[in-house]
């Protein structure tokens, strides 16, 4: 594929894509679209439910292989939109449109470096591209849903939008359900024990207590108390008092520790909802790392989770957009970060694989 064809055919697959209502779980027409243009282009594509992939045409089994990712669903489109969310509109050099930023203008990105890359011979890396969904929920019929059927991975770009700077660092979600417990009994009386104040020394800890490693990309450990639940009426002593703890992890800890040092701190009964959204890094002396530093790109550590977060290896989150766009009424992305999107995905890979 010549690298100049390569802008104006990922512009005119994302205005299609923008055109097409994709939420979360509902993404098989942007699948189809997808799948349809790779088709187009003569690579033999694999789907399960609405996650689309590619292996490059010299697949060798004998090489390393990297992944290129990014999704296809959107969230649905806020109040304050004063756009149609799905007219793809061209407008004083940027596109408008729900997913133009989060992440479609990426995700065309990626797949047009997947092209260009595509029946190349004598690279050093396998390349697989894969168009995942669900990731705006964190779903699990995504790309965890399909990373068995990719084979081993070495290392991933994680397609979101970084305005193309390099984040190394992602941090993780752990969501805990905390029961604090007392006895019930009449509030007039001096009966029962009062769940509300068992909870609040546990609650003061979470507010307080600072993890001692902090990582050199995502600060601190970040725990939050963000909800509470207790008593039935107001002349009952409670006898449970239910809270909601939003802990952000970072690459200076695994899960397990956290969990830990929180079990050897508070009596409450703490449960996590889910141990899936792990932190993540990758080295500053990856190659993937030191090829964009090389091409004047900075390193930072990111607060927003990703799908980064379901991935056990190396992974680097890299593309053209804004973060601060994505979700906002009338998303759009500029055409010149497209334009560089693609450029500096190539030139990347180029001095990672050939």
């Amino acid at each position: 594929m010549h690298k100049e064809s390569l802008y104006p055919e990922a512009l005119a697959l994302l205005q299609q894509l923008i055109a097409i209502p994709s939420f979360s779980k509902g993404e098989d027409k942007t699948a189809d679209l997808l799948a349809g243009f790779l088709k187009s282009k003569g690579v033999e594509i694999h789907r399960k439910q609405n996650n689309v992939w590619a292996f490059n045409k010299q697949y060798n089994a004998a090489l390393p292989t990297l992944l290129l990712n990014s999704h296809h669903d959107t969230v649905k489109p806020n109040t304050g939109y004063t756009r149609n969310p799905f007219t793809a509109t061209v407008e004083d050099g940027k596109l408008y449109g729900l997913g133009s930023n989060d992440a479609g203008g990426c995700l065309v990105s990626l797949l047009m470096t997947f092209l260009y890359f595509y029946e190349e011979t004598g690279l050093r890396y396998n390349l697989v591209f894969a168009a995942t969904a669900e990731e705006e929920i964190s779903g699990r019929n995504g790309l965890e849903l399909i990373l068995p059927e990719l084979g081993e991975l070495e290392a991933a770009i994680v397609g979101e939008p970084t305005l193309m700077q390099l984040a190394v660092a992602e941090k993780g979600l752990l969501v805990l359900d905390c029961v604090a417990k007392g006895r019930s009994g009449h509030a007039a009386r001096e009966e029962g024990l009062n769940a509300i104040y068992e909870a609040l020394p546990d609650i003061t800890w979470f507010q307080n207590f600072r993890f001692p490693k902090v990582s050199e990309h995502l600060g601190p450990v970040k725990m939050s108390v963000t909800m509470i639940q207790a008593g039935t009426q107001h002349n009952v002593v409670p006898d449970q008092c239910k809270f909601t703890v939003d802990v952000r992890l970072t690459d200076a800890y695994t899960m397990e520790e956290v969990l830990e040092v929180i079990g050897q701190h508070v009596k409450a009964d703490v449960t996590p909802r889910s141990m899936r959204l792990k932190p993540s890094s990758i080295s500053l002396d990856h190659p993937l790392v030191q090829a964009g530093i090389a091409l004047g790109r900075s390193t930072y550590g990111s607060p927003t989770t990703s799908d980064q977060a379901l991935l056990s290896i190396p992974s680097l989150k890299l593309g053209p957009g804004d973060s601060a766009r994505s979700h906002m009424a009338d998303e759009f992305i500029y055409l010149n970060e497209l334009e560089e999107g693609i450029s500096l995905y190539i030139d990347i890979l180029e001095r990672v694989v050939k």
